[in-house]
């Protein structure tokens, strides 16, 4: 049973999450703080195996109620934020830096259209996060250098002009600390696809401008990508990649979602190897469920270099995992060796 502690000031959305949650035969609210000081609280006494918490309250907000327990009483933690302004957005944000796991849309109401993918996305979620038992504020970081497996690594060619990454689940994190280590001159672009929760693409975007000297952008239709530079998917949007001449350029497009997701890690990663083919290195960080294995998976096969997180590093193993079950990775990376590894292979 997953004992879930609600930290929200709202009392029609704690009563709507404590709904939600208990539907659900493995999930039991045992706890709702008003405030953050009560969540602070009852988080070290309840001990609950996961908490959700709001960022806008009274007395103490969501960041600060946070940094506490990950300090004091760690615990999984996942934001639920309507991320309705720049403030808000940011609070959140500085809640995944110190430790918080992922952050949701509040879910409106039930009769509302999108309340059923709201509601699977929060439960699934909180499923998942249960699972990581202990959350430390930094506790991502493990000793530098590449993971334990024994995968056979191909020789870089050094030419490369790309890089793509997708991530889901535990990413902006990952994302923060490797984008922080690269180089201000990195010597290609880099496009990213991460799961968010719609509407929380321009924060995270916003959050990790603040924390690297790379530009940090949404991808643009129809943009010619520059080294240095790193283009995010927007919100329900695939971002691929497309060839002019010598020049790689943006397309975005609403075609149906691929394993589940718009934007999807599978379409972006495709697109690459088709329009880089050996050019081309593919990343998969952390995250839910299988999307962007059979993109990874086509790269390797048109030649690009193809690397995963390492498992001991990773919030979720889904992606990386999935990857490597259909033998698309040529090498294991730990976090924190991430961005070393990068400027290596692309020869900075």
């Amino acid at each position: 049973m997953i004992r879930i502690l609600i930290v929200e000031d709202s009392q029609v959305i704690a009563l709507l999450l404590k709904a939600i949650f208990e539907a659900e035969s493995d999930m039991q609210v045992v706890g709702h703080a008003k405030n953050g000081r009560e969540g602070v609280q009852l988080a070290h006494e309840l001990k609950p195996d996961l908490i959700t918490m709001d960022i806008r309250m009274p007395e103490m907000d969501g960041f600060e109620a946070t940094r506490m327990i990950m300090a004091n009483d760690p615990a999984p933690v996942v934001v639920i934020s309507s991320g309705v302004d720049d403030e808000e957005l940011q609070t959140t944000f500085r809640a995944i830096e110190e430790g918080a796991l992922s952050v949701i849309e509040k879910p409106p109401g039930f009769a509302h259209p999108d309340f059923e993918v709201v509601r699977r996305e929060l439960v699934e979620t909180v499923r998942a996060m249960a699972e990581v038992k202990v959350i430390r504020r930094r506790s991502l970081s493990r000793t530098t250098g590449t993971g334990s497996y024994a995968l056979t690594m191909q020789q870089p060619a050094k030419d490369y002009e790309l890089v793509a990454i997708g991530c889901s689940t535990g990413g902006p994190q990952v994302l923060q600390k490797m984008l922080s280590l690269l180089p201000a001159d990195f010597p290609v672009p880099v496009v990213v696809t991460q799961h968010i929760s719609k509407g929380f693409i321009g924060g995270l975007v916003s959050w990790l401008a603040g924390n690297t000297t790379l530009k940090i952008k949404q991808a643009e239709q129809g943009e010619q990508l520059q080294a240095a530079t790193v283009y995010f998917a927007p919100d329900d949007q695939h971002l691929q990649v497309i060839r002019r001449g010598s020049k790689l350029v943006v397309k975005l497009s609403a075609d149906a979602p691929e394993n589940g997701f718009r934007p999807s890690a599978s379409v972006m990663l495709k697109s690459v190897a088709t329009a880089c083919a050996s050019r081309a290195v593919g990343v998969l960080l952390t995250g839910m469920g299988v999307d962007g294995a059979d993109g990874l998976l086509a790269l390797r096969q048109a030649g690009g270099h193809t690397l995963v997180q390492d498992q001991e590093s990773a919030v979720v193993y889904g992606m990386p995992g999935a990857a490597i079950a259909l033998d698309a990775v040529d090498q294991v990376v730990a976090m924190d060796g991430m961005a070393t590894y990068l400027c290596r292979v692309v020869g900075k």
